[in-house]
């Protein structure tokens, strides 16, 4: 519904009859818009992923453009009484705010005028974890939107020690800290095959951070080449170490102790020999230690601006992120091009997998016939933003494709076949141009960012969760572009959260093209099991 706000000095100013007939119509306007949707308070999302040590952004919006400069705004913690930060009376007042919170808050209030404000946490520790709400409160106007925090760390590369012989093999101990959540540890062989730990212990810092340590006892050559892999079931990372043993040095090898004995003599020759060169060998040692340090003092300073260019690059993706925002349109889902085997909800805003028996998978994942939806609008010029949540999921793909392409029968999901996809396979990123490109992203997203530029032929993807770029496929647009969406099959995730387009400020109504030859049909099955 529209907001309008009317002063009394306003009135005060306008003669009697004039001011009675404008409230006449106000009240009939605001009567007459009462079928429109009422003024909402938008979150982060359901979920944000922050990182141990580093910042995050809890932003918070008017479904509506509305000034909030003279609004309280609150950021609380799992209950009101527990605040973060309060903006109240044009200030921020920091006395009732928690003490875990004290010196860690910054509020941006550049986007007030239009209902948006942003408030950053620094210094993400593992116990900010936990549910978190923003609420708007004046004269005229309440509501609040909840939102969970997950944190994660990633912790050290795993330290092998040799601590050894025992039980006829040797004990090897792994080591590592600094890991959120409880990391998950894994002993293998050089074949592959898992491991059996002698000794695990996992314990956790004033921090909160997790220390693991964990000891395997090795058998004979079968085990010569031995790994240590650690991994963050939340960031889905892992590091690994690697030892290779060499078979001499385990108890038993009656040629190692024969070889032994041999050359223990030569060795006290070798000692006389190696006693002449000492006064070599300083001099040469002196001299490594000189180029050493001239060399760690090259690479601190080529550390120095890797770290410079990484930081401009992030903050240079967070402004272009923002800036897209301004491009906000309104996507729903078509239900006349939904697959069968995919469920939309009644506002045309998730898409999901019917619950069932899963269909046969085909032997490479993005060259099938299509479980997708498409969205209703059709875009053909000018800048275009929208945003989906896509939670914890372990597969889906997002994109755009032309509205006039068949959506019928094996298609390769690249841009010659008029698809600009990327998507989650398999644990990994990546994105078709025409080629499979494999991504590495920093922060794993919880909700994606698509902005369609159609004058000059692109199409970028942001990662909302730390507002950096991911991709962006640059092309020349044949025909009208439609939003694509698809969830995947079931594949056995602990989530399989829907995809669902996030609610924005929109500053200008889509209009849709009605092109009767080129709108997408609904999409034909000759045999439903045969679709991923």
């Amino acid at each position: 519904m529209a907001n309008f706000l009317v002063s009394m000095e306003f009135l005060k100013r306008v003669p009697l009859p004039s001011s009675l007939l404008i409230l006449t119509q106000l009240l009939l306007f605001l009567q007459l818009g009462k079928a429109d949707s009422e003024v909402k308070v938008v979150g982060p999302g359901e979920s944000m992923l922050a990182l141990v040590g580093e910042e995050v952004e809890f932003s918070c919006h008017l479904s509506q453009y509305m000034d909030v400069e003279h609004m309280e705004i609150l950021w609380f913690r799992g209950q009101t009484s527990d605040v973060v930060h309060l903006y109240q009376d044009g200030q921020e007042l920091f006395g009732g705010q928690m003490v875990q919170f004290q010196n860690r808050t910054k509020l941006l209030t550049d986007e007030m005028a239009i209902g948006s404000v942003i408030l950053q946490l620094h210094n993400v520790v593992p116990s900010d974890q936990g549910p978190y709400g923003c609420s708007f409160l004046s004269s005229s106007f309440s509501g609040e939107a909840i939102w969970e925090l997950e944190v994660a760390g990633l912790g050290s590369d795993p330290h092998i020690s040799l601590e050894g012989f025992k039980e006829g093999g040797i004990q090897l101990r792994c080591s590592s800290s600094g890991w959120y959540p409880k990391p998950q540890a894994l002993w293998r062989g050089h074949q592959g095959q898992c491991l059996p730990p002698e000794t695990e212990a996992i314990v956790q810092d004033v921090q909160g951070l997790f220390h693991l340590e964990t000891s395997v006892v090795v058998q004979g050559r079968a085990h010569r080449n031995v790994s240590c892999s650690i991994q963050n079931p939340l960031l889905i990372q892992k590091k690994e170490f690697v030892v290779q043993i060499a078979d001499e040095f385990f108890p038993g090898a009656s040629p190692w102790r024969s070889a032994f004995l041999g050359t223990l003599a030569a060795a006290l020759l070798l000692l006389l020999f190696l006693a002449a060169l000492a006064r070599l060998q300083r001099r040469h040692r002196e001299k490594l230690k000189n180029q050493a340090e001239e060399e760690q003092g090259r690479l601190a300073s080529q550390l120095q601006t890797f770290q410079t260019e990484l930081d401009w690059r992030r903050a240079e993706g967070q402004a272009e992120w923002k800036a897209a925002q301004q491009y906000a349109v309104n996507v729903t889902l078509d239900r006349a091009t939904a697959h069968p085997n995919l469920e939309i909800s009644e506002d045309g805003k998730s898409v999901s997998t019917r619950p069932g028996p899963p269909s046969p998978v085909a032997s490479d994942p993005w060259f099938s016939q299509h479980k997708c939806v498409l969205g209703r609008e059709q875009f053909s010029s000018g800048r275009h933003y929208w945003e989906v949540h896509v939670g914890r999921r372990s597969c889906w793909f997002l994109g755009v494709c032309l509205a006039a392409v068949p959506h019928s029968g094996p298609a390769c999901l690249s841009p010659a076949s008029g698809y600009w996809v990327l998507g989650l396979w398999n644990c990994e990123y990546f994105a078709l141009d025409p080629h499979r490109v494999a991504l590495t992203l920093r922060v794993p997203p919880r909700r994606v960012g698509l902005l369609l530029d159609c004058e000059a032929g692109t199409l970028s993807f942001f990662n909302v969760s730390d507002g950096s770029h991911i991709f962006t496929f640059s092309d020349s647009f044949s025909g009208a572009l439609c939003a694509y969406f698809r969830p995947r099959a079931q594949d056995g995730s602990e989530h399989p959260d829907p995809l669902t387009i996030c609610s924005l400020p929109i500053k200008d109504t889509c209009t849709l093209e009605d092109n009767s030859d080129t709108w997408l049909q609904p999409l034909t099955l000759s045999d439903p099991t045969q679709v991923l």
